[in-house]
């Protein structure tokens, strides 16, 4: 396997958060497989560290959801079923409504521009049908609002129930008309903020979550009928 700390152990941070993030990136993209097993010794030899920081890493990643522990068995990454998703889904609509209503509130004139530089970027993406940029697009689209919100705490609950599905997001983004779709509720949002319309934005917010978490159940259910096999 690829090294996973290559790259970041230029930076500052204690060994544990360098593997304990470099193991949820790998989580995150795919690199390291849901029903994986995670093996402490062949992490730490591949990683380069001792056992003590991976088992660290480990444990943090089953409480934030990463990582299931099977008794007798060991730990293993996370599968996420269609109620698992459904689940973080039902929870991130309401704090996204939350991140707006604030967002109306605190939002700076500055951060109002860079959303506005984001809808441009994410109306060429659409056009160019380019889903990998728009993705990232979306994600920073996001993180300035989650930022407007003032709430720290609130942006990583959100982050975390965010990243837990990010694994998916190409599946929902990426269905028939969606990428459009995503564009317009954007530009509703932030037209909702910049006109400090509360009630507004709260409601495209949290239309816009749940809009998506049909697409992907939707893709979902068609991999599975196809034969993909995603547990339900």
């Amino acid at each position: 396997m690829k090294n996973l700390l290559s790259g970041k152990l230029e930076n500052y941070k204690p060994l544990r958060e360098i593997v304990f993030e470099a193991l949820r990136e790998a989580i995150i993209n795919g690199q390291l497989k849901a029903g994986e097993r995670l093996m402490e010794v062949q992490l730490a030899e591949e990683m380069g560290v001792s056992r003590t920081p991976v088992r660290e890493a480990i444990r943090k990643l089953e409480l934030e959801g990463f990582v299931v522990m099977i008794p007798r068995k060991g730990a293993y990454v996370a599968d996420f079923s269609t109620k698992d998703i459904a689940d973080v889904f039902e929870i991130r609509s309401a704090l996204e409504a939350l991140a707006a209503a604030l967002a109306c509130e605190r939002i700076t004139e500055e951060e109002l521009d860079e959303l506005e530089r984001l809808l441009i970027r994410v109306a060429d993406c659409t056009a160019a049908n380019d889903l990998e940029t728009l993705v990232e697009v979306d994600t920073q689209f996001h993180d300035v609002l989650y930022k407007a919100s003032r709430n720290d705490r609130l942006v990583q609950i959100i982050n975390n129930l965010r990243e837990q599905i990010q694994r998916f997001r190409t599946i929902s983004m990426g269905t028939p008309g969606r990428m459009r779709e995503t564009l317009e509720e954007h530009k509703q949002l932030v037209e909702a903020i910049t006109e400090r319309n509360v009630e507004l934005a709260q409601r495209i917010a949290q239309e816009h979550i749940e809009n998506a978490e049909n697409r992907m159940m939707e893709a979902i259910r068609e991999e599975m009928h196809s034969g993909g096999g995603r547990k339900a």
